[in-house]
Order: structure tokens, then sequence, then C-alpha cells
């Protein structure tokens, strides 16, 4: 469970949103007779300063429009060195794997043990497509790894609450690490998002105490710098490792100030939501409070930073209310897959240097794009799509590679073959050759 962004809106204007989409339509309608290459104007890039301030003022009836499918955006040509990130998140325990069902399947409330129609009860309106897993399994994290990467996204950005053992911070902390240890072998990138909410809880339980806030911060992540930001998989931006932080219960900006002048290897920090002082750019994470609006003015405000990440997700519709720890927030609607397709134009447009993916999996919200009953792979297809057809790096991507993490985690749970044959499955879609992977999974399966 998460602290989602606080609500911040303008008052709305009918003329702000018209002048926005105009443009907007208009330039990309000209890209496609050769008239505008739009890839090369930021979105909104012809609107100055006070006009863009003025366009954060939408009507929120225009929004719910856009919300509910009425219009679709087109996507223009992404920059071919787009970095694609997912956010992960590492706090799922599950049975066989550990002896017990963790919070995060259960919230207290629903028991796996009890199955209906063949899936078990579980803490999310969707369902897993390999069924509820164990963070900490490797295979879960190879075919998760595997599958993104067939689907063009180049690394995680994992949920890190530090190396406290308190909660299940530490059990969070070993998962992160396999994580990493995972994306190293399968050429995968890697990037630490600080759990802002762990300072309080950890004042709360008597761990660190109020006046110690900052030094545990700023001790967390020098531990990181010494060891994971080291990582040949850890992404780098201007040379320095890159690392976001989540939340805002927990440090004050004049604390994360203080913060990162004390590190010991400078970062390049990212804020939620705005570019504090010290930060090098801010980035956007859904806000079902406000909905879509707040994906949008997250975009022109981030044009008068050096540096953001835009957020793209597929919907946002969580458990809380079911499970009884909470109202719950009001739903993003999937429309379809329209909301995962209009978030992912809105963040190409803007031209960053990375995108994140909210979330590979977080069930308890309903953001996963993680293959599920639900959807199957039909986010990842879309993604796959856009990538294969803008970036040259990506261009041999194939639907029906998707199926092969899929494939080769079957095959190890069913303990029937050659595990070190299984590996060399698993370096090939690593190294690009999804094609040599799937003749050495047939030839396997033909063995048998």
């Amino acid at each position: 469970m998460r602290n989602l962004p606080a609500t911040s809106t303008s008052p709305s204007d009918w003329i702000a949103l018209f002048v926005v989409l105009a443009a907007a339509y208009f330039f990309t309608f000209l890209s496609s007779f050769g008239g505008v290459a739009v890839a090369e104007d930021r979105f909104r890039s012809s609107l100055n300063f006070e006009q863009r301030e003025y366009a954060g003022k939408q009507s929120a009836e225009a929004v719910r429009e856009f919300a509910h499918g009425s219009t679709e955006v087109l996507c223009s040509k992404p920059s071919s060195d787009l970095l694609v990130l997912a956010h992960y998140m590492p706090w799922y325990v599950a049975k066989p794997s550990s002896d017990h069902w963790g919070w995060h399947w259960t919230m207290d409330h629903f028991d796996p043990e009890t199955q209906t129609n063949g899936r078990r009860e579980i803490a999310s309106k969707f369902y897993p497509l390999i069924g509820p897993y164990d963070s900490g399994d490797v295979d879960v994290l190879e075919y998760h790894l595997l599958t993104m990467k067939l689907a063009g996204i180049e690394g995680v950005i994992v949920d890190w609450y530090g190396l406290t053992d308190f909660r299940d911070y530490a059990t969070l902390n070993r998962n992160t690490y396999r994580l990493l240890q995972q994306c190293e072998r399968l050429k995968m990138k890697f990037v630490i998002c600080y759990e802002d909410q762990t300072i309080p809880a950890l004042v709360e339980g008597n761990r660190i105490k109020a006046s110690e806030r900052v030094s545990h911060a700023t001790s967390e992540i020098n531990w990181l710098g010494k060891y994971w930001f080291k990582s040949p998989s850890y992404v780098r931006l201007d040379d320095k490792p890159v690392m976001l932080s989540f939340g805002h219960s927990g440090l004050t900006n004049e604390d994360w100030g203080q913060c990162l002048k004390q590190l010991e290897v400078p970062i390049s920090y990212f804020s939620q939501g705005f570019q504090r002082a010290g930060a090098v750019g801010g980035f956007g994470w859904p806000a079902p409070n406000q909905g879509l609006k707040h994906t949008e003015q997250f975009h022109i405000e981030a044009e008068q930073w050096a540096n953001n990440i835009p957020v793209v997700f597929p919907r946002f519709v969580d458990i809380y209310r079911d499970a009884k720890v909470g109202d719950g927030y009001p739903e993003l609607p999937d429309n379809e897959g329209t909301t995962f397709r209009n978030t992912l134009a809105w963040a190409i447009e803007a031209k960053p240097q990375m995108i994140q993916l909210a979330t590979w999996n977080d069930w308890g919200e309903g953001t996963q794009i993680e293959p599920s009953k639900d959807f199957g792979f039909r986010d990842l297809e879309f993604l796959q799509q856009q990538r294969r057809e803008h970036s040259a790096e990506h261009s041999d991507l194939n639907p029906s590679d998707l199926q092969l993490g899929l494939r080769l985690l079957q095959r190890r749970r069913s303990k029937q073959f050659d595990a070190s044959k299984l590996d060399g499955v698993a370096d090939l879609i690593a190294n690009g050759h999804p094609n040599d992977a799937r003749l050495a999974l047939d030839r396997l399966e033909n063995v048998r």
C-alpha cells in the first residue's frame, strides 16, 4: 500500500484545454505528411511559459472524457535511445517458496488457500497469469525480466525499504538483491526507488530517533553507493547513479537537501511529482484522486526541468476497500487499454531520457502490466509494437517471443528438464537470440 500524490489541482479552463489539444493534434497531423517532425518538438513546445501555466488549469469534465476513452493520442516516433523501465514491487511472499502467505497477497483478509474456479483468493481484483508468487523465487524473477526484455523493457526501478530489520524490510532487501543479481545475469538495467515513508515508520517503531532522520537516510544511500550503485547494471545519468524517492512523508525538502550534500557518492536524484531542491528532476506517478489531469499537469510542469521521468500506467483499480484496509481510491479505468496507450503516447511526446511503467506488479492497486488472466499480454504487446516500429535496437522483436519466458518458467517448475540446458535458453534470450531460444525449447520438449 502506497502513499499517493496529494491533491493540488487548479481551476478549470476550457479555452486552455482547447489550445493544448489543438496544438498537439496539429503537430501530429502535420508530422504524418512530413511537414513537421513531431519527434523534434516537445509536446506543447510552441507554448510559452505563461501559456503552459495557463493550460494547466483544465476542466475535470474534459479529463473525465479523455479517461473514458473518447480520445486516443497517437504515438509519434520515440527516440531510439529512450530507456524504458518498469517499477517493480519485491514484496510478495507465497507458498511453497515461503512457509506462509505474505500480507500483500492476503492483506489480513483474503485466504490464498481458498480456491474458486482454479484461482486462489488474493488481495487483488486481477490475477497473475502464473498465479500468486514469491518475490524471492529466482525462477519467477527470471521469467519477469525475460518477459520484460522481450517486450522492449530494458530494466526495473525497484521499490526499496532500506536495510533495517523491521516489519518486512529485511525480506524486501533480500528479494531486491536477488533481483539485482538476475538483472546482471540477464543483461537488464536496475534503479533504486527509496521509500520515503520508511523514515516515520522507523521513528514510530523506536528504531531511530526523530533527530536521526537525515543521518539514517544518508547512511542507507551511502551503503548503496558502496555496493549496488557499482553494479554494471545500475543506470547512470551524467555519470552518476540514478535514484528516486517515493513519497513525501519521511524527509522534508530541507532534509533531503542536507542528505544529498552529505552523500559520499553524488547521485542523480529524482523526487516524486516535482523537482525539489537538489534533485536533477522529478518523476510522475498515477494520482487516482485527480485522474489523468494530474499526469497532464506533470508534463506541463516538467518542461521547465532539466530532466524528468514520465509515468505510463494502464489503470488504477485497488482492492483496499474490499480488503477492509481503508476506503480505497477512485478508479482510473483501463478503458480496454486506452489508458496505457495514451499515457505512453504522452510520455514519448515529452522526449525524456527514460520513462517509468507503473507498475510491473502492484497487484493490490491494479496497476500491473505483468501478464494476467484478465488481460493476457495485451499491454506488453502494444509496448513491443511501439518499440519494434520506432527503435532500431528493438526492430526484431516478435509478438510470439513474449511467450518464451512463460514457457521457460513452466519447464523449470515441472522439474523434468536439465536445469543447465534451461539456463542456456535463458542466456539465449538475454543475449538477443529469441529464435534460437525457441528452437532450443522445442528440442528439449521433443526429446521428452
